[in-house]
């Protein structure tokens, strides 16, 4: 093939390129919708999906603002600051609010809820405040002393000595429902001796009734015996 011949069948060649038309891009493809049934076919359920949580009562409280206090980190240790003088906090329903707290196990309700329900019955008048909600704390307070989390139950059983410092014999009407909870957390030896300063604190501050209500309960007679103990 002379030369010439190859330079015209190049020449065509390219032609035919240009001419030709370009390919069209592909549609994009239309994603079927879902179909009502499809959320009751178990195949169309992800396994691996992270369920979704649903924020406690208490959280959800203390994001829509409805605690007055907010969380300051410190150096050294955290406090709380309030939005508002302490006296003027209402304490219905704030304190079972903060009682209800104490069963949180996460950073920064634990703090809020323990350390918010201690200042706040250190307010003046404070007595007079918490006895009428005597009857909504108390189940509060035996849920946490039920909690099956250690640190829980810690909070709980602090949070009944504050408050039984604050209303004194008035809480002796509702005490026998807190007893089975500490009974069973007498079992384990790590909490005998933070219980048995508790009864002797509640004792204290509840007087010779808190001692009729005890005795002949199974945490009386475990109390004996540590009180026994101590004083040989």
């Amino acid at each position: 093939m002379s030369s010439g011949t190859q330079i015209k069948a190049k020449a065509a060649a390219q032609k035919s390129k240009t001419s030709s038309p370009l390919p069209s891009s592909p549609e994009p493809a239309v994603k079927p919708q879902p179909k009502p049934s499809d959320k009751l076919n178990p195949k169309t359920i992800d396994p691996f999906a992270a369920p979704s949580r649903t924020p406690s009562a208490f959280a959800a409280t203390y994001a829509k603002g409805g605690i007055p206090c907010r969380l300051m980190h410190g150096s050294v240790k955290h406090r709380l600051h309030w939005e508002c003088p302490l006296e003027t906090v209402p304490f219905d329903p704030l304190l079972v609010t903060l009682a209800e707290g104490l069963r949180e196990t996460k950073h920064p309700y634990t703090f809020v809820s323990k350390e918010g329900f201690k200042e706040l019955l250190l307010v003046e008048g404070a007595t007079e405040k918490a006895i009428p909600l005597l009857p909504r704390l108390v189940p509060v307070l035996k849920a946490a002393l039920a909690h099956s989390d250690d640190e829980v139950f810690e909070r709980g059983l602090d949070a009944l000595v504050q408050l039984s410092a604050v209303v004194g014999p008035s809480l002796n009407d509702h005490l026998k429902h807190l007893l089975t909870n500490l009974s069973r957390r007498l079992m384990d030896k790590k909490f005998r001796e933070k219980i048995t300063v508790a009864l002797q604190m509640l004792e204290q501050y509840g007087g010779k009734a808190t001692r009729h209500i005890l005795m002949g309960t199974v945490v009386w007679e475990v109390f004996l015996k540590r009180t026994e103990a101590s004083q040989m």
